[in-house]
């Protein structure tokens, strides 16, 4: 009976599902839920990437400053400056957890103080702190306190800056978002699967003697379920692509006003070929679950029914 009832179901359908107004409110459904299920995914991918370029590109490195010494003989103040920061940079690259120790040229520490102080400055007039970047290497372990120890050994005008106090703070906002964008996802799967499975309920009330004539003949409750799941299925592919073709516009133009944005954090937030791939598949994801769905609802209410 059962490859009889394949065969059935691969040529025709008994129950007239497609004249159903139940399929157009599903197909709206879907498609509201896959665009925000499409826009809240991109969300959450991009947090991912910016966190993980943060952890890169912040946690391994960190800022040795050199305060500028005070002195009325300006040449004689920036030359102890520069020879604090020479002594600085030697231990530095003496020690072995460290990859490489740069100091900052005037042309880089004018570029960072031109945001706040504006144009025309000249950097050889202020008493500018230097600035060396360190990058540490790959799995290395670095006791933070005693390093800054050491380096107000080498140097009193020396100070430690590892980025941790903020870029915690950060990963803290980061994560709450996260969080909040998954809520949004398992709400608007929750809401989809809701609607799929009142409506297949409904709908199951309306052909309900049609559906008992084919148990008079012999069909089972797994081949009428066949029927709404094969229908649900085309209408969940249809409206994920109605609601991607919306979402995807809107993913570009959200990325376009925070490319807006000055600082270069939130530059960081891209979406990967593997990330696009995952929004792509939204489609083939609501069809699915509408499929499953209705597919186990109709075994339910059947089991039920008759």
């Amino acid at each position: 009976m059962s490859n009889r009832t394949s065969n059935l179901i691969l040529r025709k359908q008994e129950l007239p599902l497609h004249n159903d107004t139940t399929g157009l409110f599903l197909k709206v459904m879907i498609s509201i839920a896959v665009f925000l299920f499409a826009v809240t995914l991109a969300g959450v991918l991009s947090i991912n990437a910016m966190l993980a370029a943060w952890n890169n590109s912040i946690l391994g490195s960190l800022t040795v400053q050199i305060m500028p010494v005070n002195d009325i003989d300006q040449q004689k103040a920036r030359e102890e400056t520069l020879l604090n920061q020479e002594k600085t940079l030697e231990f530095l690259k003496s020690l072995p957890e460290v990859d490489s120790a740069t100091p900052l040229s005037d042309e880089q520490l004018l570029m960072l103080l031109q945001p706040w102080l504006g144009d025309g400055i000249d950097i050889l007039e202020l008493p500018t702190p230097r600035l060396i970047d360190v990058r540490i290497k790959h799995g290395a372990s670095i006791d933070y306190p005693k390093l800054a120890e050491k380096l107000a050994e080498v140097s009193p005008y020396a100070s430690l800056d590892n980025h941790k106090l903020w870029l915690n703070k950060l990963i803290s906002f980061a994560d709450g978002l996260k969080i909040l964008a998954m809520s949004i996802l398992v709400l608007v799967v929750a809401i989809s699967a809701g609607a799929i499975f009142y409506t297949t309920q409904t709908n199951l009330g309306l052909h309900k003697n049609i559906i008992e004539i084919l148990h008079i003949m012999g069909a089972k409750d797994t081949y009428v379920a066949q029927q709404y799941a094969r229908q649900d299925f085309f209408i969940g592919l249809f409206g994920g692509i109605i609601g991607l073709v919306f979402a995807i516009p809107t993913i570009f133009m959200i990325a376009h006003l925070a490319a807006q944005i000055e600082g270069g954090i939130i530059n960081e937030a891209r979406l990967s070929s593997i990330s696009w791939l995952m929004i792509l598949l939204l489609p083939l994801f609501s069809a699915v679950t509408a499929m499953i769905t209705a597919y186990y609802t109709v075994k339910r209410t059947l089991e039920k029914m008759m």
